[in-house]
């Protein structure tokens, strides 16, 4: 019985010495997926180290190198890697030394992707990996994050949501009812003038592009976005193309609660738009020319003050996520639109994280140079007299 026992203990010493051997490897894949916060600290701490010296960084103001190359936190940065593990992880990618990329490293290049800009090839020389592992990590993560955008982006879903936007705006511009601003954007595309259909694409200013549309909240946070179409498109053809619109004619949206302005008045919701879209009875406008009484003055500036919202959330959109300001060489046209998409979820995530990065760069006001404000002469009578109305109560002329 004796030489069974003495096998017996020589199996069990034999097992826990391949479970010290196999610890080590647990703990490296523990740190590969992310799973713990120390695993998180050491990643930063390394990867802090690459970007240093493979991207050239260095701190910017009071930001740590990692802040200034990503725009965001690093808190920020974990909520997304939370967002996008389920579907990433499922893929497995590797560096071109055949190590395994972490959730880490794969956010890291796709959001270093979409916040540069910079080609596939110099993006794959920074990160040790090849330009085609770049594009494919890129795209997993714009699957990842667009599978997660009803959490982050989309039209207040309840009373409560869109009692507080309208809140807000009566707070910063005096504007009752006022549910949003609307503007649009165009992300330049270089196509070949061969390429059939390429004339759809050109937009006013001779260029070829796709325009995106936005519906902005007082906090600087995309509400509505509309993009895929061609930049053929004025920015009023184009809202008439949106699912927004169509809700808004059909009573779907802005149909809440009435503002009482007069006996003879009532308020309906709305957005305010530029001189480029129609005067509605759910659209405000500004009114056009130059000797405007002070009346109609004095509204047109509360109503410039509130579209201001949304001019500075695209041009928010286009200094952070670069990716869609400047020209893209030859883009999937299939694939943009979720692209921008994206770079505008990831917009209204950091907003939503309340990240202490955004407040380190300046806002700016111009996200289309070159572009000159459209002017569009529709106006529904309704609305003119409605407009109008608005005007004469804020200048205190008419009383309730």
């Amino acid at each position: 019985m004796s030489p069974i026992r003495s096998q017996k203990k020589k199996r069990k010493v034999e097992k826990r010495k391949k479970k010290k051997k196999m610890e080590p490897k647990r703990m490296k894949m523990a740190a590969a997926s992310g799973s713990s916060e120390e695993s998180s600290a050491d990643w930063f701490d390394a990867f802090g180290k690459k970007i240093a010296s493979n991207l050239n960084a260095s701190p910017t103001r009071s930001l740590d190198t990692f802040e200034s190359v990503f725009n965001m936190s690093r808190r920020t940065f974990e909520y997304i890697c939370s967002l996008a593990r389920g579907h990433m992880m499922v893929k497995h990618f590797a560096f071109s030394n055949g190590t395994p990329m972490s959730i880490y490293d794969q956010v890291a290049l796709a959001l270093r992707r979409l916040s540069s800009g910079n080609s596939l090839v110099s993006i794959g020389d920074s990160f040790g990996a090849h330009h085609s592992t770049v594009f494919q990590v890129t795209w997993r993560f714009v699957e990842a994050i667009e599978m997660k955008r009803l959490q982050h982006i989309g039209w207040p879903s309840t009373e409560n949501e869109l009692a507080d936007i309208k809140s807000k705006f009566e707070q910063i511009v005096r504007l009752p009812n006022c549910c949003g601003a609307i503007d649009a954007t165009h992300i330049i595309l270089l196509l070949s003038t061969s390429e059939k259909g390429a004339d759809v694409w050109v937009d006013a200013k001779g260029s070829h592009s796709m325009p995106l549309q936005a519906i902005v909240g007082p906090n600087l946070k995309f509400l509505d976005v509309v993009t895929g179409f061609p930049g053929k498109l004025t920015e009023g053809k184009l809202l008439q193309q949106s699912g927004f619109y169509h809700k808004c004619i059909t009573g779907e949206r802005l149909n809440g609660e009435k503002v009482k302005l007069s006996e003879e008045a009532e308020l309906q919701e709305y957005i305010v738009g530029d001189s480029a879209y129609p005067l509605l009875p759910w659209l405000l406008t500004p009114y056009q020319g130059n000797e405007l009484s002070q009346t109609k003055a004095d509204f047109n500036e509360r109503l410039f003050a509130a579209h201001n919202v949304a001019r500075r959330a695209l041009a928010r959109l286009k200094d952070v996520w670069k990716i869609i300001n400047g020209v893209m060489w030859r883009p999937d046209k299939h694939k943009l639109p979720r692209y921008i998409l994206v770079c505008c979820i990831l917009h209204n995530i950091m907003i939503d994280m309340e990240d202490e990065v955004m407040a380190e760069y300046p806002l700016s006001h111009q996200h289309d140079p070159g572009y000159e404000e459209d002017v569009c002469d529709f106006a529904d009578e309704s609305a003119w007299v409605l407009r109008d109305k608005l005007a004469e109560y804020l200048s205190g002329k008419m009383h309730p």
